[in-house]
């Protein structure tokens, strides 16, 4: 099992991946919180957040990912869920009201380990400080290894979209659409 670099944090933010339509958990998901949950009991971590929206038709990536932390032994009141984010920067955004109102300061983000890099950037340039994991399969697939290059694509995309938010000249919305903020 990955070594924190601090004895315990005080939640493990745990990323979500979008569901199948049928409303089945996919691998990516299935791990991230399978990790989440070897890490609350293990006691590095004090809660879990489960971020995910509607990201298919089958529901809330959140809610899939509560009952299958539940399902494993932990206990409802330690899993919050964050249900309306549909990307990386909406999980860093939702998430941070969260963490203020439950004074939550050492903050883990679990996520799959290609994901890492940018995940990192996001919640830095959003003003979140902290430690990002990354899992992989026990033996990664040829779609495992392509999604090295979906996430080396979607850097500048990331970066414009991130700077532009922190800039002021847009906010961002559901789905992804930009619009102009309004004076």
């Amino acid at each position: 099992m990955w070594r924190p670099a601090v004895d315990s944090y005080d939640v493990a933010i745990i990323l979500g991946a979008r569901l199948a339509d049928d409303g089945t958990a996919s691998p990516a998901l299935v791990r991230r919180v399978v990790h989440g949950v070897e890490l609350l009991h293990a006691g590095v971590v004090g809660a879990l957040v489960m971020s995910g929206g509607p990201t298919s038709p089958a529901g809330i990536e959140a809610e899939t990912m509560r009952a299958m932390a539940v399902a494993a032994g932990v206990e409802t009141a330690r899993v919050m869920v964050e249900g309306r984010a549909l990307n990386t920067i909406q999980n860093a955004l939702f998430c941070r009201p969260l963490l203020r109102r439950h004074g939550w300061r050492r903050v883990l983000v679990v996520t799959d380990a290609f994901h890492v890099p940018r995940t990192r950037y996001i919640f830095a340039r959003l003003g979140l400080a902290v430690t990002v994991t990354g899992v992989r399969p026990s033996r990664p697939s040829a779609q495992w290894w392509l999604a090295h290059l979906r996430e080396a694509a979607a850097v500048p995309w990331t970066v414009l979209r991130v700077e532009a938010f922190r800039s002021g000249m847009f906010r961002l919305a559901r789905r992804g659409r930009w619009f102009r903020r309004q004076s």
